[in-house]
């Protein structure tokens, strides 16, 4: 029988208010943790795309872009990134942090060359416009990523089916060169990776409570930089195929 008039009653022991403050402790050190480490993947994914952006402008204006884009380098230009990315992916749990922060700078330089063609396709206003509309939907879907309640693993499974058919209709184009599977490729790659935007930012936030406290949490936080970046960068492209304007 409870003695509702007793104010004792409805007072907390010593015990049990340690453990509300002990289970309070964690929750705010977890949030804190969560915020550096999202924070930092973000650092590492702004600060890439800006070096690539810098190495693309300052290779295309120094000249030798045209001159070794006419030659077989071009080859090694366009697949370095693809290279730096197999190498990092399939070498994660074998490298240091140290020697995965070097291969993803090195990667984002590569990238810088490879981005460097666009100068000379489409004018410098509407890769800047696309570029600041990329950033803008970019900040979106994170955030929709990051605050939903929703489990997006199905979603995020369905894109990259979509992703693999967009790279076979790519293929297939080359051959075909249809303006108008071109443009289905270029809408389609949009909505594919603003799907995978919000799913790995999602993901990225569900690895930090397995990483959590152990030596592996700064490898997430490299890798998950490249996995943004890439979502960021082809997002770009693809927007750029057809929001540019050529010159």
């Amino acid at each position: 029988m409870a003695i509702w008039n007793d104010p004792q009653s409805s007072q907390p022991g010593f015990g049990a208010s340690a453990s509300i403050g002990a289970v309070g402790g964690r929750a705010a050190g977890l949030d804190a943790g969560l915020r550096r480490y999202m924070l930092s993947i973000y650092n590492y994914m702004a600060s890439g795309v800006l070096l690539s952006g810098v190495v693309a402008l300052l290779f295309a204006q120094s000249g030798m872009a045209l001159a070794v884009f006419g030659t077989p380098l071009r080859w090694l230009i366009a697949l370095a990134p693809l290279g730096f990315v197999m190498a990092m992916s399939f070498g994660v749990n074998r490298m240091r942090e140290t020697t995965l922060k070097m291969l993803f700078w090195a990667f984002c330089v590569a990238m810088g060359l490879s981005l460097s063609s666009i100068f000379f396709v489409y004018t410098g206003a509407s890769i800047a416009t696309t570029f600041f509309a990329t950033a803008g939907a970019f900040a979106g879907l994170s955030l929709v990523g990051y605050t939903t309640k929703r489990d997006l693993s199905a979603m995020g499974a369905f894109m990259v089916m979509g992703l693999f058919g967009i790279l076979i209709a790519m293929v297939i184009n080359l051959f075909l060169r249809s303006p108008g599977l071109s443009l289905a490729v270029s809408v389609l790659g949009v909505l594919i990776f603003a799907g995978l935007t919000a799913w790995d930012t999602q993901k990225l936030k569900g690895m930090y409570y397995q990483a959590a406290g152990t030596s592996y949490v700064g490898k997430v936080v490299i890798m998950g930089a490249l996995s943004l970046y890439l979502d960021f960068i082809n997002m770009f492209m693809f927007l750029l195929r057809f929001m540019g304007d050529r010159r």
